[in-house]
């Protein structure tokens, strides 16, 4: 695991005083890991802030490392070439268990419960349908708990005994001796895989594994000024937990579809119009599409290539916010590329009568570029 990009105060992080004794600081560390883990947070930063305190408690633990911190802070800790540990954030009990050598509540007991699976699931949307918010229908096969055996996993009036390796604790000691001394190692029970169970007569529906495949489908709202690639999370709508435990979540993916009318950026989107030389000489009112409809837009004579038009309030709207983003309309003068004769003999008599007063220096074309992006 890469070291976390933060320069805060690993005793602010854990809430203890720089006198904090071993103790206190293992004891706010548990408090705070039992808080902030993903199994039992839902806070958007909780895996964020769950490693910056795993990072804090890995320093400040540790004699040598607490004292290289006291001294010489982070840049101390990065000189002596300390890295935070790479663990797996899918079990809290197993990460309390490889700090402590006990689970999650200080006590022996079996090994926490398998939480359910996330799902990934994906829909597509129109632009037009991000200005206003919309909903779809998601399908997804999810694996839920068995009605036949209750999700145990045993055929029902059948016997479930406890594992005879772990004796129903679903963990076990290893010891290896070296020449620092012993060390003791705790893991899940290979015989049960953790659970404590010995199941004699699996479920017939869904084999021993408590759970079986479901088909189902969500109605997701897909809420105004949503972006490309944003996803909604639906709690404990994936699959089922191993023997009862939380599920999962849903994980719903939405793509906007491209509109070749608009280009979006951030909550604006931009548009062009064409005008022949002679409507924009002239004068014209052309329509120009939005996305809430085709509307008429005026243009006056004399109207240059490139410039912009503002339709406030037209764009889409901040997503779980206020207000809405503009459209800008960008003005495309077209040049004919096939003439007639007579034509050809007209604009050359145009040309013969204009003067320097027929085309009257304005704002150039890089100044009216970048007032698009204003």
């Amino acid at each position: 695991m890469p070291q976390l990009n933060t320069e805060r105060d690993y005793y602010e992080l854990l809430g203890v005083s720089r006198d904090a004794g071993a103790d206190d600081i293992k004891r706010a560390f548990r408090r705070l890991a039992r808080e902030l883990h993903p199994d039992v947070s839902d806070a958007p930063d909780a895996e964020h802030r769950f490693r910056e305190v795993v990072e804090a408690y890995e320093v400040l633990s540790n004699t040598e490392r607490r004292e290289l911190y006291d001294r010489f802070g982070h840049a101390g800790l990065r000189s002596g070439g300390f890295q935070p540990s790479a663990f797996d954030l899918g079990n809290l009990s197993d990460l309390f268990s490889a700090f402590f050598g006990d689970d999650l509540f200080g006590v022996g007991g079996r090994m926490g419960r398998a939480r359910g699976a996330d799902i990934a699931a994906r829909v597509e949307v129109d632009l037009e349908e991000v200005a206003t918010g919309t909903h779809r229908e998601v399908p997804f096969g999810v694996a839920v708990g068995c009605s036949h055996c209750g999700g145990n996993g045993a055929e029902p009036d059948t016997p479930i005994r406890p594992c005879p390796t772990c004796g129903g604790n679903g963990r076990v000691q290893q010891v290896s001796r070296s020449v620092f001394g012993e060390f003791v190692r705790t893991g899940a029970c290979p015989t049960c895989s953790g659970s404590g169970q010995m199941i004699e007569h699996p479920c017939e529906e869904c084999r021993g594994s408590g759970r079986v495949i479901e088909e189902r489908t969500l109605e997701v709202d897909i809420p105004a000024g949503i972006h490309d690639g944003q996803r909604i999370r639906l709690s404990g709508e994936g699959h089922a937990g191993a023997a009862g435990a939380r599920a999962g979540d849903v994980y719903v993916e939405v793509h906007v579809r491209p509109d070749e009318r608009f280009v979006r950026e951030g909550n604006d989107v931009y548009t062009t119009v064409d005008l022949t030389i002679t409507q924009a000489a002239l004068g014209a009112t052309v329509t120009v599409p939005t996305l809430e409809g085709n509307t008429e837009l005026t243009f006056e004579a004399g109207t240059q290539s490139g410039e912009l038009v503002v339709l406030r309030g037209r764009g889409l709207p901040v997503l779980q916010g206020f207000g809405r983003g503009n459209q800008r309309v960008l003005v495309n003068v077209v040049v004919p590329r096939r003439l007639t004769e007579e034509q050809r003999q007209l604009l050359e008599e145009f040309e013969r009568l204009s003067g320097a007063e027929t085309y009257e220096a304005g704002e150039g074309f890089f100044d009216k570029l970048k007032s698009a992006f204003r």
